[in-house]
């Protein structure tokens, strides 16, 4: 059984996360850290880590950008992998990210849903097929009208899976209004709708003559991310020091 430290225990992800680990016979939350130290499960709940004494096999981090840099001390520290989930980290926390992965082992996705990252295996092998018969490719992501980014992180990811597969030959189009020209073969366009509670959409079109290949995904509650957060903890318990990411979670099941 994994044992796992539930950094942001009390926010909104956190707590899905405890739920389903209260599910999973493989994995247990052994403590949760956060400012609100309200226990609402079996686990002790320290407002800080490093005041957290309990033994653990991982880390998950849905926490704060703020709580970040003392999780990855902690996790260096005390040699406990970490699945980092926490978004808007700036540049240096990115980097901090990478710096603690060449002492523990740390995990880092742009989406944590096991189906996203498994759609961007399979846009790997669709690009190399498609992309040099002449197929153009185009991404449409939908989101609710809360969001502020545009287009997602995730859009971006899937664009990037592409692009990698053909040696970043790519450049990405966002907007096409401000220009009256034929698109360019070398180009991916990615454009955002923002609208209602829609939870999130991606889809990816590769057009060629005659004939229009679509791969599309759909979360329909937050839930995935926390499952993939999960799966993530199981695979990163007992890894050497390096950085990973969802798609060797994929690779590795």
């Amino acid at each position: 059984m994994t044992k796992v430290i539930m950094n942001g225990c009390n926010g909104h992800m956190g707590r899905v996360i405890s739920d389903l680990c209260a599910q999973d016979a493989d994995i247990e939350i052994v403590a949760g850290i956060d400012i609100n130290t309200e226990q609402n499960y079996d686990y002790p709940v320290f407002a800080r880590i490093e005041d957290c004494d309990v033994a653990a096999d991982a880390i998950i981090d849905f926490s704060h950008v703020s709580c970040v840099d003392a999780m990855l001390a902690y996790s260096v520290k005390n040699q406990i992998p970490a699945v980092v989930c926490t978004t808007g980290l700036s540049e240096e926390q990115n980097a901090a990210v990478k710096a603690a992965s060449e002492n523990v082992a740390v995990l880092k996705s742009a989406n944590m849903s096991l189906g996203i990252n498994t759609l961007m295996e399979l846009l790997k092998s669709a690009a190399k097929a498609l992309a040099p018969a002449g197929f153009d490719i185009e991404i449409v992501e939908k989101h609710h009208n809360q969001k502020l980014d545009a287009p997602s992180g995730t859009a971006i990811a899937l664009a990037d899976s592409i692009n990698e597969a053909m040696d970043n030959a790519y450049e990405y189009k966002y907007d096409r209004s401000q220009e009256r020209k034929k698109r360019e073969k070398q180009e991916i366009g990615i454009q955002a709708v923002r609208g209602g509670n829609i939870v999130g959409e991606h889809e990816v079109f590769f057009c060629g003559t005659d004939e229009v290949i679509t791969f599309k995904h759909t979360a329909y509650s937050k839930a995935i991310f926390g499952k993939g957060a999960i799966e993530a903890a199981k695979f990163l318990a007992g890894k050497p020091a390096g950085f990973y990411d969802m798609g060797d979670v994929i690779r590795g099941k």
